[in-house]
């Protein structure tokens, strides 16, 4: 795991930070997750971490970029994980996935959380929960005095958007954890709530 997190410093590939990755992880261990969907893979940094909770856990994660999606099966052979991870290589946007998870984690386009949230969450187990990373968008969303670029502007709208679009979700309750680079986790409500 050292070697790819070196891999991800040296080329500029986003992995979610130790202490965010260590609340997840301690996060599905504490309540039991078998089965999680993963929004973005990356270089299967985040779905590894996740899989070596424990045997029994079943990571099925999407990622659109080839060349990722190629690193990432590399190094999931290399860990010997392909037997609990299933990794897909396509747009989150447009792919349909059956089957129903514990877990759905997105760390995907910032820009298309609302769309991924709406779009999976008829994937959840009834107790089910969504987590989002990166809501904090390395200190911008907070300090809107750092944004240095047009393009960093426009993500840092549209992950405001998202927050309120959770804040403001009958359907969902969410709680923001201020560990990594801000984690949020989104579960239905009760009936009676």
């Amino acid at each position: 795991m050292n070697e790819i997190e070196e891999y991800a410093k040296i080329n500029r590939i986003p992995i979610m930070q130790k202490d965010g990755i260590e609340y997840l992880c301690q996060y599905i261990k504490d309540n039991n997750i078998k089965s999680i969907l993963e929004i973005g893979s990356a270089i299967g940094y985040s779905s590894m971490k996740m899989a070596l909770v424990s045997d029994d856990v079943h990571v099925t994660t999407i990622e659109k970029d080839i060349d990722r999606y190629n690193i990432a099966v590399c190094n999931i052979m290399k860990n010997n994980l392909d037997g609990q991870i299933t990794i897909i290589n396509d747009d989150a946007c447009n792919t349909t996935i059956n089957g129903k998870f514990d877990l759905i984690f997105i760390d995907a386009a910032k820009g298309k959380n609302t769309l991924f949230f709406n779009k999976y969450k008829d994937n959840l187990n009834k107790n089910g929960v969504i987590i989002t990373d990166n809501l904090s968008f390395h200190g911008l969303v907070e300090n809107p005095s750092l944004i240095k670029t047009k393009n960093q502007r426009g993500i840092v709208n549209k992950i405001k958007d998202y927050i309120i679009f959770l804040d403001n979700n009958n359907e969902f309750i969410t709680t923001y954890i201020p560990l990594g680079d801000t984690i949020s986790i989104s579960k239905r409500r009760d009936d009676d709530e």
